[in-house]
């Protein structure tokens, strides 16, 4: 008997420990007044929670609503920490927020006290042991939910993902991608820190963040989010400062893009107040170290929508960017528009991109500076839980092909998006509400080192390295490369020759197949960098231009399938003064022949322009060869180059008096003729100003 009642009593703790005390009278007899605030809390914040399960039914960010459901909760479960209600209410805030990991505790602690507490309970209990990484059992929770919810509303679309990502994050977590994923510790706070976007280099960085700024707070006590940048100083990142100029308001300000050449950057702003606003997409400009003012694109892409997250493609004659609907059903679909006059961010209306939106919120994207690669996140697709980072790559013709998961630890069940890859492809920077971070979102740093899914590789050594494992050189292992990246990346300063200091200059690069310019911008004033790819394939032209300098030129011939290459150069410009002497690289002659060929038309226009701008400069056009051949047949053939050069000159409008052609052969060579490389140098065309 005593075994029986000893049972009995066992039985009895058991239950009172995960006993559900809801929020009535009867319970708090000891503290009716106590009672009455807690229940006025709860009621305050259950309206506001109804109205973000509204927006969450609709595909919308319910987070305020939500936010401000916790402000009245957190007082009402100071009162009582053992209601089930409550505590799944409060998971349902916390699941829908940036900071997602706090939901498991409320929902488990909600199914101790009352697994029948709400009809949503085993959906959101099936989400908390999706969280943990527990996709077998959340599938039960979700499959036993979907038996019992036989309501024919937008909600059943919803189970239906989770138990479509509770298979494909099983799967995709028992087969690990080898990159390792690492917290960025100097970027991050306990707020929220997301956005990253990087110069193709790796070694500037844009994020957003919410950490306090000065501003007044919101409603509920969150700053506002602001811009702010850092730089990569001896494998170290610097601490975040927010961007000088007037990018920065007291209003929401969300870095999308930086462009691929560092001078200007995509972002979005709230336009609007009350129930108009919403968020419209703007470009702002980097003046030596300070942003202009943003500028609104136009209304075929800024409609009464919500417009968010815009990336620049290779070639900046599209824009891609997410769009959402106040009446619609599907959240943040894909948008592509193409630019009818960039100078005026003037484009076209846009369209949907078909493969690469799904029924959930799609977006951000990025494009890869090669033209081949968009990485995007989304909730839909085969997506782990939360979003998920894809990559979708281009079809000849038009279009992307079916999105595919980066997979893990690139992806978790909780929110990974945000994708901003250096143009080698070793390197990537997300953004994650994982647990283990500081706080919200945080930004992580990807470190690619295998065959599956990773953007892409660049065959020169390079070493990599993981907080959690460093790494030696991995060209001594058997690293397997599914894909490399065929582009070059031309970086470098513009500087006086004489004082060394930045010199703002124009940058044009031209095909010269066509003669065609591809893209003009201005180095930055303050520093006089500059930052440009070139995909492979090409015959390119690079002029730099500055006003009272001569022009300088580069050549890069870079072969169909040449793999990822980084040059580094700075560029040291001449005072247009008696003296001064150019090389022009991108003049071409077919081998021991004089006859100029098309592809140097761009160049010498530029010289045709110099020469009309400066109506009293008078120059010398001389011919040079390295040291193959007979010292004489080379004095003859540079000096028929040289005089072919001006004949050009002359057709052009200049007149002869101010020209002269001289061949010197290979009596000044500038680097050593024992190299093909500095044989290459000394076969050149080059003008010295001889009077101004």
């Amino acid at each position: 008997m005593k075994k029986y009642i000893s049972l009995i009593v066992l039985a009895l703790g058991l239950n009172a420990f995960g006993q559900d005390i809801e929020f009535k009278a009867a319970n708090f007899k000891d503290d009716k007044e106590g009672f009455k605030k807690a229940k006025e809390q709860l009621d305050l914040g259950t309206e506001q929670y109804i109205l973000g399960n509204a927006e969450v039914f609709q595909v919308r960010d319910p987070e305020m609503f939500y936010w401000k459901a916790l402000e009245h909760f957190e007082k009402a479960y100071a009162f009582n920490k053992n209601s089930a209600e409550l505590n799944f209410k409060m998971g349902v805030c916390y699941a829908h927020s940036s900071y997602k990991e706090k939901c498991v505790a409320y929902f488990k602690q909600a199914f101790k006290l009352n697994p029948e507490v709400d009809p949503f309970m085993n959906y959101y209990y099936g989400l908390a042991n999706q969280l943990e990484g527990k996709f077998k059992s959340a599938l039960e929770y979700y499959e036993k939910f979907e038996a019992e919810y036989r309501k024919a509303d937008r909600f059943s679309k919803f189970v239906k993902q989770r138990k479509k990502e509770c298979i494909s994050g099983d799967k995709l977590s028992k087969n690990p991608v080898r990159a390792w994923v690492d917290i960025v510790p100097e970027l991050n706070t306990e707020f929220d820190d997301y956005a990253p976007t990087i110069t193709m280099d790796g070694e500037e960085i844009l994020l957003t963040s919410n950490r306090p700024n000065g501003h007044t707070p919101d409603a509920v006590g969150r700053y506002d989010d602001d811009i702010y940048s850092s730089t990569l100083v001896d494998g170290k990142w610097q601490t975040p400062k927010p961007l000088k100029g007037k990018v920065n308001t007291e209003q929401d300000d969300i870095c999308s893009n930086y462009s691929y050449n560092g001078t200007k950057m995509l972002m979005s702003k709230i336009t609007g107040t009350g129930d108009a606003a919403h968020f419209d997409i703007y470009e702002a400009f980097l003046h030596g170290d300070s942003w202009s003012e943003p500028v609104s694109f136009s209304r075929n892409i800024n409609l009464k929508s919500n417009d968010i997250f815009a990336s620049y493609n290779f070639n900046d004659k599209l824009i891609y960017y997410a769009k959402d609907k106040k009446d619609g059903q599907n959240g943040y679909d894909i948008m592509v528009s193409g630019a009818k006059n960039k100078k005026n961010r003037e484009y076209g209306f846009p369209t949907r991109e078909m493969n690469v939106s799904s029924t959930f919120n799609d977006g951000p994207i990025y494009l890869h500076p090669d033209g081949k690669r968009m990485y995007f996140a989304s909730e839909g697709f085969n997506s782990m839980g939360g979003y998920d980072i894809f990559v979708s790559y281009k079809v000849k013709g038009g279009g992307w092909t079916k999105p595919e998961n980066m997979g893990a630890p690139i992806n978790t069940p909780y929110d990974d998006y945000f994708f901003a890859a250096t143009a080698n492809g070793k390197f990537a920077y997300i953004a994650s509400n994982r647990p283990g971070g500081k706080g919200g979102f945080d930004i992580y740093k990807v470190t690619f080192w295998g065959p599956e899914k990773e953007p892409a590789f660049a065959v020169e050594d390079y070493l990599l390295a993981s907080v959690a494992k460093p790494l030696n050189d991995p060209i001594g292992e058997a690293v397997q490369v599914t894909e490399t990246v065929n582009l070059t990346v031309f970086k470098g300063k513009t500087i006086d020759a004489l004082t060394k200091k930045a010199v703002e200059a124009t940058i044009e690069i031209t095909d010269n197949s066509t003669g065609s310019i591809i893209e003009t911008f201005t180095t930055n004033s303050a520093s006089g960098k500059f930052l440009l790819s070139l995909n492979s394939g090409g015959n390119y032209g690079i002029a730099v231009k500055a006003d009272g300098y001569l022009f300088h030129s580069e050549n890069f011939d870079i072969p169909s399938g040449s793999a990822y290459n980084l040059v580094n150069k700075t560029i040291e410009l001449k005072n247009i003064k008696i003296g001064s002497k150019i090389a022009l690289r991108n003049v071409f002659f077919d081998t021991g022949k004089s006859d100029i060929r098309s592809e140097s038309n761009a160049e010498l226009d530029r010289l045709v322009k110099l020469m009309k701008d400066v109506p009293g400069l008078k120059i010398e056009l001389s011919g040079h060869t390295d040291n193959t051949g007979s010292a004489q047949g080379n004095i003859t053939l540079s000096q028929s180059r040289a005089e072919a050069v001006v004949n050009y000159l002359i057709s052009k409008g200049i007149a002869k008096n101010r020209l002269t052609a001289k061949g010197y052969g290979s009596d000044r060579p500038v680097a050593d003729n024992s190299t093909s490389e500095g044989r290459q140098l000394n076969r050149r065309t080059e003008f010295e100003i001889t009077g101004n």
